[in-house]
């Protein structure tokens, strides 16, 4: 076997790794693939024989693409999705993404994970995701970020207090919303207008910011089944979207891709939902405080 094709077998080794690694930076499957193959390519341009430990070294740089990656990402604030129903928001699909791989992906690592990774700064997530999902030392996550291992170790903190969150609600309470909030999602999801017009108070309110709808005014409409008919028109972006933590009450929060898009805030009096709160302005999510409900 040639030096080529050892190098070759040494890196699907370690390819799935690396993968899972990338994932969980990027929260995308073809932007994992771009920065593993990546990976690849500086790992071909390396002397091996100088890499003590090749397994560690490739982490390192798949660990420094994504956060590239990410940073290119902050700067340029790309929407991953489009507005494409005259009706209201709808998902768009990356060229070349399947959907398939990108929600079989999503489940295994957790959508409601994602989207509070997705909200936190490159390094935070570099240090959480290296750490405390793959047990990489701080000392070795540190230089990356340019930072001490003091410094690393409380981002890595802060980041995990951003995901486990913290409620002001008791559990009890918390109980109760998630169960009106998880029925309003499964209504929506599978198209039954009947069991989402029991779930709405017939005075129920839903406000929409502007970046949710194009108009030059947020959205603001009223009835149950008025409310309960816009849900409807969302049945295909629902099946991106997952309960989480939103400032402290139970809510849902939309990331196709990994990328957070939109949330919704509800108010839930006596078993009924009474208001809803749809953001998708990008400084209004920056705002919101997300974390992952405890299964």
């Amino acid at each position: 076997m040639d030096e080529n094709a050892v190098l070759i077998a040494r890196f699907e080794e370690e390819r799935t790794r690396l993968q899972a690694v990338a994932y969980r930076m990027l929260g995308s499957v073809s932007e994992a693939d771009d920065a593993v193959q990546e990976t690849w390519l500086r790992l071909d341009r390396t002397d091996v024989d100088e890499v003590q430990n090749l397994a560690a070294w490739l982490t390192t740089v798949v660990s420094r693409i994504c956060l590239n990656m990410l940073r290119s990402r902050d700067h340029r604030r790309e929407e991953p999705l489009e507005l494409q129903e005259p009706d209201g928001p709808a998902l768009g699909r990356a060229d070349g993404a399947d959907p398939e791989q990108e929600a079989m992906m999503a489940d295994s690592v957790g959508l409601a994970l994602l989207v509070v990774l997705d909200t936190l700064t490159p390094p935070e997530r570099l240090a959480f995701v290296l750490h405390d999902m793959f047990s990489v030392p701080f000392d070795e996550i540190a230089p990356m970020i340019e930072r001490s291992p003091a410094a690393t170790r409380q981002l890595a903190r802060r980041a995990r207090r951003r995901v486990k969150g913290g409620s002001p609600v008791p559990d009890a309470d918390l109980s109760r919303q998630r169960r009106v909030v998880e029925a309003f999602l499964a209504a929506t999801r599978g198209g039954d207008f009947d069991a989402l017009v029991v779930l709405l108070h017939p005075d129920v309110v839903l406000r929409a910011d502007t970046s949710v709808v194009p108009s030059p005014e947020p959205i603001v409409i009223s009835g149950r089944r008025t409310v309960a008919t816009g849900a409807m028109a969302a049945m295909e972006r629902a099946r991106s979207t997952v309960p989480a933590l939103v400032n402290g009450a139970v809510g849902l929060a939309m990331a196709p891709l990994g990328r957070l898009f939109l949330v919704l805030g509800f108010t839930i009096t006596d078993g009924l939902i009474t208001e809803i709160e749809v953001i998708a302005d990008q400084d209004g999510l920056r705002e919101v405080e997300f974390a992952v409900l405890d299964d």
